[in-house]
């Protein structure tokens, strides 16, 4: 089973996200778009785990979460990573108690850690994945709308995090929450 620990994105914020994408998708790139609704603040990428290690792995992280309190973020800022010269990742950035979510992404990778998950090599830059570039068609009208396009700064509550099940499929993943964890 393919699993990932998550932020979940509430509506309002799917919404600008969505607004956002819009002119992105009207330059004619060669992008694969996130849909709104599935978009998510990954913490942890576990990949093809035994379902029977879930309940041992959503048990620790439950009871790791009850330490941090709620704390809220902001979308701000569109880009690109590894940057706008050769764009691979579209990404909307975050803002806010950013400082918190370093905690509680860290927490989260030491409880992976203790069921042998190996830690990310790449430092965690808090984002929203809005698309994939797959080819150079119309790249140069994406990077000059990425610059002067904004997003509608909404600010959330994080108040929990999720384990979720990828299923991939010809026209993208489908996420399912396996589990949702409330912090304390």
């Amino acid at each position: 089973m393919r699993t990932f620990v998550a932020l979940p994105i509430p509506q309002e914020s799917q919404k600008a996200l969505d607004e956002a994408q819009e002119p992105l998708r009207a330059t004619g790139a060669d992008v694969r778009w996130t849909c709104a609704a599935s978009i998510h603040l990954t913490l942890k990428f576990l990949g093809e785990i035994d379902p029977e290690m879930l309940p041992g792995i959503t048990g620790a992280l439950r009871e790791s979460v009850q330490a941090h309190r709620p704390f809220t973020l902001c979308l701000r800022g569109l880009g690109a990573f590894p940057g706008l010269r050769s764009p691979r990742i579209v990404w909307c950035g975050i803002e806010g108690e950013t400082h918190k979510l370093e905690t509680l992404q860290k927490d989260v990778e030491n409880v992976c850690g203790r069921f042998g998950f190996p830690p990310e090599e790449r430092a965690f830059h808090p984002h929203l994945t809005l698309g994939r570039v797959r080819g150079k068609r119309n790249l140069h009208r994406l990077v000059e709308c990425i610059k002067i396009t904004s997003v509608r700064e909404t600010s959330f509550e994080v108040n929990g995090i999720n384990v979720y099940k990828s299923t991939l499929k010809p026209d993208g993943a489908v996420y399912d929450v396996l589990e949702r964890l409330p912090l304390g």
